[in-house]
């Protein structure tokens, strides 16, 4: 009863976003205010979680900066989510890639992209 009430209260507050899923290379466009001025960043990484459900769903982008692993963690429906383009499409077997977090280097950012996975099935 209350989660029915619930998604019919938040149903006026969800976005249409393009479909992205765990593994993806994404660049997030988020709005960051700077006093009276607004701006967008563009935050690039590899999209390692998705969690949740509705108005609450959210997804973890993993991307390194000057040799450091940076995660940040970003609602799916937040209004300071501007938009979410796909950089690259991957293939992936888990929900979770928390594995990345333990690579270094070129290691940390190589996930089996999409177009390599079916020109090896097709036997090309």
């Amino acid at each position: 009863m209350n989660n029915q009430l619930l998604d019919e209260v938040t149903k006026e507050y969800l976005k249409e976003r393009e479909p992205f899923k765990v593994g993806d290379g994404v660049n997030v466009h988020v709005r960051v205010r700077e006093g009276e001025k607004e701006r967008i960043q563009i935050f690039k990484g590899i999209v390692i979680a998705r969690k949740g459900s509705g108005i609450h769903e959210t997804f973890t982008v993993r991307r390194i900066a000057s040799g450091v692993g940076v995660e940040r963690v970003f609602p799916v429906h937040s209004p300071l989510v501007d938009k979410v383009e796909i950089d690259r499409e991957s293939v992936t077997m888990r929900s979770r890639l928390y594995y990345l977090r333990d690579r270094i280097g070129k290691e940390a950012v190589k996930v089996k992209e999409k177009r390599l996975y079916e020109a090896k099935r097709k036997g090309k």
